[in-house]
């Protein structure tokens, strides 16, 4: 019998990377408190709400499911870079980062019969000197909104973006290697994934 999978986000960019892999499965979003701890540091934060997502979905499955959960957030001198709240937190954010290299961190977190296992990637993104002009422009491309750092690097915010060192699909939200990996380190390996490392 194969294992549902559960894809624990309503992010429509994780849901494309798992259509590229050709995998068949459902969305259930966990609905949780996403605010950051008194002083919790960027890597801690988004691990513990990767690991959350996971927990609160596997609640509502059977245990042959396999749950996939994942979180992403910048991070910038130690602040955690969320999603905006509205434009103006959006414009500040993109205005913080301009002419800065900053973090992306995206933890991820599998779960299925009672097995779990967890772990992040990190990659660094350089953005480039924000005009007011440009700013203004992508701000109102309305893509701020809903992501972290208030830019998506595989959209629009392509143009704000000078540097990527690290894997790409870390920026975007849902690193293949790592969930491959992840995955098969509680014995499940689904078809078109290879934990081929990084």
């Amino acid at each position: 019998m194969t294992s549902r999978i559960i894809l624990a986000s309503r992010s429509p960019r994780r849901k494309e990377i798992l259509e590229k892999l050709g995998l068949v499965f459902e969305i259930d979003p966990p609905e949780i408190d996403e605010t950051p701890r008194h002083r919790e540091n960027p890597l801690s934060y988004v691990q513990r709400i990767a690991a959350a997502k996971a927990d609160r979905v596997a609640l509502r499955h059977e245990q042959r499911c396999v749950i996939i959960a994942a979180d992403t957030t910048v991070a910038l001198d130690g602040e955690i870079f969320g999603q905006p709240r509205d434009l103006d937190e959006a414009r500040r954010m993109i205005q913080n980062l301009s002419k800065k290299s900053h973090s992306v961190h995206t933890a991820v977190s599998v779960r299925c019969d009672g097995r779990s296992a967890n772990g992040f990637d990190t990659a660094s993104v350089m953005m480039c000197e924000v005009t007011p002009e440009m700013l203004e422009w992508y701000l109102g491309t309305g893509e701020s909104m809903g992501k972290a750092g208030a830019y998506a690097v595989q959209g629009q915010g392509a143009a704000l973006v000078a540097e990527v060192r690290g894997e790409m699909d870390t920026v975007i939200g849902l690193p293949v290697w790592l969930l491959a990996e992840r995955l098969a380190h509680i014995g499940v390996n689904l078809p078109g994934l290879r934990a081929s490392g990084s």
